[in-house]
């Protein structure tokens, strides 16, 4: 058929002409398909808070409840934008009010149903374990709800004949009103309470000689940076830092901290990782810690926290003391203390890692101190990093670092140098006088080195150096004499003098060996930087004692697996704690290794040769020596030259629960004459932890019958899953190794 001579598919439809087309031409009733939508959305909402409790979120579906606050600004600014309109309808002449309406009605509508998306996603996200049920998150949650609600209920009575002016008006102040009240909950919970105010409501300074340690210096960095995700309304990994108990229980990782050893602290382990990872803290986007609130709570720990001492309890040289000084004494500028602009802050923040430590010496200072904490991490390429700052860096700590004097050429570069912890490097002296260039010098520590006075006499020449440590060292009295004789004015500290009176304890032993793996024997060395030392040692496991443990003369040879503890002795002293040393044989090294796996970004160790170099890391997670893999297995294949009859492979591991890593849940060893012949030696399945089992280092021996091969296959095979009373459960572990043995 045609209409006018048009085909049909083009005959005009007249909307006004409706009662004469046939049903399927009508229009659609815009209120009643917007009723249908909106009692669908807020019955939903109904169920979901019904069954709330009872609500399961998988992870699958979690990404879209962690859109709620990404969503929220759109249906606010739509609810808003349609209840100013609607509060001036009234006003609108008559001619023009169905327009002016029915432009309110699509933007209100639009609002409501984003609205209720919101709110869905919201339910959702108080789902997941990060939350916990509060008076701020119900509040919240109430406010969104009503919302809803509210906006529906107003807009399907607006076209009531009694909707009139007054009803709309109370109606848009009302959810108005509901919006704010929604909002200031949410930035609540997002960002801690008093955070609009916070600038105009700080605490007031307190007095250095009132202040408290925790109260006054530590509780603030938690409260600024830490709160928004660990209070009692959002339990971020059911941990709370708004009080000391909780503080100490620590959350579903485990303790935050262990006092008095940061370098294992959880606490610190989180504030390290790259921004990056997923379990950096605070997580990417919140306010970040600075160097100087990271150096306090380092020092914090490492000084056995406290949550009752003063901070003038401390010693006046304590670094706690001194940070916690600048803190809390209002800043005062002093113009040109130093003639250097400060480093640019991107710049400190990279140089800040797990083993270094960069930060101003007082706020609002150009001024730097850096220190080092890891003698595994440092070499000579890490103190060079510290080229981009050499101008504002006035104090360097390398306390037990394994310094050497060609490091004193980069060091003499410092030119704003005052301070220098050199204690127990291993510099022999020979290139001290390097430090001649430095002029500002003012303190240099030398003590437990082998420094001499020949080399140390051409330092005094700077008037500048007002004291030198070097108790300890093989300096006589007769030489300290010549020092004071050279600068009357330096302060020479030269160690506590034992009059029989005072006990104090001893150092640990530490180990002289380079390696704690050998191949068929090997003499092990230990030492102590204090002379006349009795330093007596045990090779059955057992702790040694005064009397009948055999005493420590100038090695020890071993030819199998030991460990070895040893505590050290000196009349009017008390004894140190015990040292222990685990030794192990390895009978072949591979002339080649090829890791057919990629390492995990931040278990790299040193490359593929980690796991041949004969270093062992200790229990420190964060030990450079680690490698580690994740989501994948670890593929290495080792090539011997000439072949070997071998009977057990031995993989060294390390298992810490609280950062998610866990044995292998499968070990293979394939060996043969070239990469193309192998077959299956053995497998070991490791045994799996349990909830609160303490990191340890554990070694997984696949023994074997004694093969000859010229190649071997280790593979090794992370848990996908970790269990369900792991924090991270249904997420795959980590595996870490340092080294595997050959027997």
């Amino acid at each position: 058929m045609s209409h006018n001579g048009l085909p049909a598919k083009y005959i005009p439809i007249n909307l006004n002409e409706s009662n004469n087309l046939p049903f399927f031409y009508m229009k659609i009733n815009l209120k009643a398909y917007s009723g249908n939508i909106l009692l669908f959305l807020n019955t939903l909402i109904i169920f979901l808070l019904i069954f709330e409790n009872k609500l399961i979120i998988p992870e699958w579906l979690q990404p879209l409840g962690r859109m709620h606050p990404m969503l929220l600004h759109f249906p606010i600014v739509l609810l808003l934008v349609s209840l100013i309109m609607e509060f001036f309808q009234f006003k609108i002449i008559e001619e023009s009010r169905k327009f002016y309406r029915d432009i309110t009605s699509r933007i209100m509508f639009s609002g409501i149903v984003m609205a209720a998306i919101t709110v869905i996603m919201g339910i959702f996200l108080s789902l997941e374990d990060s939350y916990e049920p509060g008076d701020v998150l119900n509040w919240h949650k109430w406010a969104g709800v009503s919302i809803v609600f509210l906006a529906s209920l107003i807009f399907i009575l607006r076209s009531s004949n009694w909707y009139k002016n007054a009803v709309a008006k109370a109606g848009a102040i009302i959810l108005s009103l509901t919006i704010v009240l929604a909002g200031h909950f949410g930035a609540v919970l997002t960002h801690g309470e008093n955070f609009v105010l916070q600038p105009v409501t700080k605490i007031p300074i307190v007095p250095i000689e009132q202040a408290l340690v925790y109260d006054h210096v530590i509780k603030p960095i938690f409260q600024e940076k830490c709160v928004s995700c660990h209070s009692d309304e959002k339990l971020k990994g059911k941990l709370k830092l708004t009080d000391s108990a909780s503080i100490m229980m620590g959350g579903k990782t485990g303790k935050l901290f262990v006092p008095g050893d940061p370098r294992v602290s959880l606490l610190l382990e989180r504030i390290h990782l790259p921004l990056s990872d997923k379990k950096h803290m605070p997580p990417s986007g919140k306010p970040q810690l600075n160097p100087e609130e990271v150096l306090i709570l380092f020092q914090w720990i490492k000084g056995h926290q406290d949550f009752s001492k003063k901070v003038m309890d401390l010693p006046a040289d304590d670094s706690l003391r001194i940070l916690a000084s600048s803190r809390l004494k209002p800043a005062v500028k002093v113009p040109d203390e130093y003639d250097f602009a400060a480093a640019d802050e991107e710049t400190i923040e990279d140089l800040n890692t797990f083993y270094r430590m960069v930060s101003p010496i007082s706020r609002e200072s150009p001024a730097l101190a850096v220190s080092y904490f890891s003698k595994n991490a440092y070499n000579s390429k890490s103190l060079e990093e510290l080229s981009e700052i050499k101008k504002q860096i006035v104090s360097l700590r390398l306390s037990r670092m394994p310094v050497k004097d060609e490091d004193l050429k980069f060091i003499s570069k410092l030119k704003e140098l005052q301070k220098l912890d050199l204690n127990f490097t291993d510099i022999n002296g020979s290139g001290l006088q390097d430090l001649s260039a430095l002029k500002k010098l003012q303190t240099l520590s030398l003590s437990g080195t082998k420094v001499k006075i020949q080399q140390l006499l051409p330092l005094l020449n700077n008037r500048n150096l007002r004291e030198i440590s070097v108790w300890n060292t093989a300096l006589t009295e007769k030489d300290i004499v010549q020092l004071k004789k050279a600068n009357s004015s330096l302060n020479i500290i030269t160690g506590f003098k034992d009059d029989g009176t005072t006990l104090i304890q001893l150092s640990k032993p530490s180990l002289k060996n380079n390696s704690r793996v050998f191949m068929s024997q090997t003499n092990v060395q230990l030492n102590h930087p204090r002379k006349d030392v009795i330093i007596r040692y045990t090779l059955d496991g057992k702790d040694p004692d005064s009397v009948a443990s055999p005493v420590f003369k100038k090695e020890i040879r071993i030819t199998e697996n030991v460990m070895i503890k040893a505590k050290a002795y000196k009349a009017g002293w008390k004894s140190s704690e015990v040292s222990s040393f685990a030794f192990y044989k390895s009978a072949f090294k591979p002339d080649h290794i090829n890791l057919l796996s990629i390492a995990d970004i931040n278990f790299k160790g040193n490359g593929s040769k980690t796991l041949i170099d004969g270093q062992l890391a200790d229990s420190d997670v964060n030990n450079t020596n680690w490698q580690g893999f994740k989501d994948k297995d670890m593929l290495v294949i080792l090539n011997f030259n000439k072949a070997v009859e071998i009977s057990s492979v031995v993989l060294n591991s390390l298992v810490n629960i609280n950062s998610s890593v866990f044995p292998p849940i499968r070990i293979e060893v394939y060996g043969g004459p070239d990469p193309d012949n192998l077959k299956l030696l053995n497998s070991i399945n490791p045994k799996m932890p349990v909830l609160k089992d303490p990191p340890q280092i554990s070694k997984y021996e696949i023994k074997f019958k004694t093969t000859t091969v010229s190649y071997l296959k280790i593979i090794a095979k992370p848990l996908n899953k970790m269990p369900s009373w792991h924090p991270g459960k249904g997420k795959a572990a980590l595996i870490l190794f340092d080294e595997i043995l050959i027997n």
